[in-house]
């Protein structure tokens, strides 16, 4: 069984390109809506809150862990595998050095909340590719608008936000909940270039389950969906978007 975690049910987009890789296991998703958003938390607040989660999803059989939030993986990662050697961790990061790797010359707005903007792990990856050229977006209240759904009240934050940025070239989408607005975000910027981690991480998940030899007898995959605040509606979202494309 496979853990995936996040402050919501943003990452409903790291698991689609899980899926993607013919991972046919049980899945339990967490979604910690009750405690939304982490962004704004101190780190010790945010490792107190994943680490209870981590010792669920264990609890409850899962052999690896996805944290598939930004923020949480930003401040929490480099502990977990240190206090759970014996467990595989897989954290997502913003994807920066696709940037880099893509069009490094190029003007980038780096779209991510707070606490992933200030982790050391961000800054670490920010100057090392770093071309000057690249604006750092605290995007407060975004996951939240997102997670509850309201369409005219994200336009109206994107609006108000992004339209000064309209000659960037690309955009590091630095939360999981982000990629469910890529329509949204490129109606205010035009055809800029999108990049997140979820590809990312879902190949080196891939690839560590293969590396330790792990395999799964299921012939189809199943996920549980478990929330935090119990609100029901929360799963309902969370199934259409697990079987919807971009």
């Amino acid at each position: 069984m496979i853990g995936v975690l996040d402050s919501g049910i943003g990452g409903v987009t790291v698991l689609r390109e899980i899926l993607k890789q013919g991972i046919n296991a049980k899945f339990i998703y967490y979604s910690d809506s009750k405690n939304n958003p982490y962004g704004d938390k101190s780190e010790d607040e945010v490792y107190s809150i994943v680490k209870g989660i981590v010792d669920y999803l264990l609890d409850k059989g899962c052999i690896a862990i996805v944290i598939a939030c930004n923020t949480a993986s930003a401040i929490c990662v480099k502990r977990l595998r240190s206090e759970y050697p014996d467990t595989l961790f897989i954290a997502i990061e913003p994807a920066y050095k696709m940037v880099h790797d893509y069009n490094p010359k190029g003007k980038t707005l780096v779209m991510a909340t707070e606490g992933t903007i200030k982790s050391e792990k961000f800054l670490t990856l920010f100057n090392k590719y770093d071309n000057h050229k690249t604006i750092l977006l605290p995007c407060k209240g975004l996951a939240e608008l997102i997670e509850e759904g309201n369409e005219d009240e994200i336009n109206q934050y994107l609006e108000s936000n992004l339209s000064r940025y309209k000659d960037i070239d690309n955009v590091v989408l630095g939360c999981t909940h982000y990629p469910l607005i890529k329509d949204n975000i490129r109606r205010v910027l035009g055809n800029v270039k999108l990049f997140d981690g979820s590809l990312g991480v879902s190949k080196e998940l891939a690839r560590q389950l293969n590396l330790r030899g792990i395999t799964f007898d299921n012939k189809s995959y199943s996920v549980v969906f478990i929330d935090s605040s119990g609100d029901a509606s929360k799963e309902k979202r969370f199934r259409e978007l697990l079987i919807s494309s971009e």
